[in-house]
């Protein structure tokens, strides 16, 4: 069964970003001073969209389009097409395998000037793993995959007269992660995992003029992702966190006239999951801060680090982008993230090209690692492809015996 197991190991890493290099002995974690933050089905935090994924994966402050259903799902009430659908395709750890990656649709409709309904899947594909015995013989082949369902509801409470507004949004997420079903490990029965979760996000956008002549905008997200369910693949009692997270995202629009405009947008994250530690007070083999239940994660992962709360400044990632459009056709886009070298140290550039046109939208990103070492993320690209559509309204159209008909456009 050894070789099986290995397999199955590499499967699981596989999914874990391969980037976060947490220590592990056979014994457990070692005593090392810090350790990343490690969770299940971190797919969950793939950033899916191109337009994000050129400016360093920042996204919770921008403009609302579909893909705000995963950034932040209160921004589709301050979308400016009553209806939207995104489509983008992720080919993942392109320098490792070729053949994992994720899709994700999305889609929004606007029910008034007030409030908007939004869904999305994602599915993430690990591509193809053959299983083996001891002798090496073949038991057989699996795909493993996961996938997210996602419906959100999103609504202004507050209207500013000049442009703008506060809303709040609420997304309700159903996740399937089958990583290797059917399989026995050890004696122990492989099934899939399943979890729930819920998104509750903020936002406010304030339009204004800076020296009474240039059109600016200041948006502000703020979304609690993932907040749901631990996770398990076998009917052993220890579960997994999910990805729960707090993102805070900024974003500033500037004007230079009809043609030219810039954006600037700063994310900040950080799980809300313990951190691990090699602590285990009632020497059940299992470390305590595995134990913790959801909501005790959620209100001491801003305190339980080994370290203490530099430790947990430190789980915090950056991201910076700019973009530039002209004429809200042609945009180019530059942005870096950065997460500490003790929590996984995923750090690069990202750099990306956008065409608008009335209805189709089409966006492309390309991540470059900073690292001098060969980096799993090396080169991952983005696509992505959106329709927005106008409102279907009706026109009272005059007839040539004096009459008017419906007419809709």
């Amino acid at each position: 069964m050894k070789t099986r197991t290995l397999r199955l190991a590499s499967a699981v890493l596989a999914v874990l970003f391969c980037t976060e290099t947490f220590a592990q002995t056979s014994g457990g974690l070692t005593a090392q001073s810090e350790f990343p933050v490690t969770t299940a089905v971190p797919f969950l935090r793939i950033i899916p969209d191109a337009r994000s994924g050129g400016m360093g994966d920042a996204g919770i402050g921008l403009e609302a389009d579909a893909n705000a259903m995963f950034h932040n799902p209160a921004k589709l009430a301050f979308a400016k097409k009553p209806l939207g659908v995104s489509m983008s395709y992720v080919p993942w750890l392109r320098s490792l395998v070729n053949d994992i990656y994720m899709a994700n649709v999305s889609a929004y409709y606007k029910l008034d000037d007030l409030q908007a309904i939004g869904m999305s899947m994602r599915y993430f594909s690990l591509g193809n793993i053959q299983f083996t015995n001891v002798q090496g013989e073949n038991t057989g082949e699996f795909r493993p995959n996961e996938f997210a369902l996602d419906a959100a509801y999103s609504r202004q409470l507050v209207k500013i007269k000049k442009g703008g507004g506060f809303a709040a949004g609420l997304a309700l997420r159903f996740i399937y992660s089958n990583l290797a079903s059917g399989q026995t490990i050890a004696g122990v029965d492989i099934q899939p995992g399943l979890a729930g979760a819920a998104d509750i996000a903020f936002a406010y956008n304030q339009d204004f003029k800076l020296a009474k002549k240039y059109k600016t905008n200041l948006a502000i997200g703020l979304n609690f992702s993932n907040i749901g369910s631990k996770i398990t693949y076998t009917e052993s009692a220890e579960k997994d966190f999910i990805p729960m997270n707090m993102g805070l995202g900024v974003q500033y629009q500037f004007n230079f006239d009809d043609h030219n405009q810039i954006n600037l947008a700063v994310d900040m994250n950080k799980l809300l999951v313990p951190t691990p530690s090699t602590e285990d007070d009632d020497s059940n083999g299992i470390y305590d801060y595995r134990e913790k239940s959801v909501p005790q994660a959620l209100f001491t992962s801003w305190g339980d680090a080994p370290n203490g709360f530099s430790e947990e400044l430190r789980e915090i990632t950056w991201s910076i982008g700019l973009e530039y459009w002209y004429d809200q056709q042609f945009a180019i886009r530059f942005g870096y993230f950065n997460e500490n070298e003790n929590k996984g140290n995923r750090q690069f550039f990202t750099a990306g090209l956008g065409l608008r046109f009335k209805v189709f939208g089409l966006d492309f990103s390309y991540l470059i690692p900073t690292s001098s070492q060969r980096n799993p993320l090396d080169n991952t690209m983005r696509f992505t492809l959106m329709f927005q559509f106008n409102e279907f309204k009706k026109k009272q159209e005059a007839q040539p015996d004096g009459t008017s008909s419906l007419v809709k456009f």
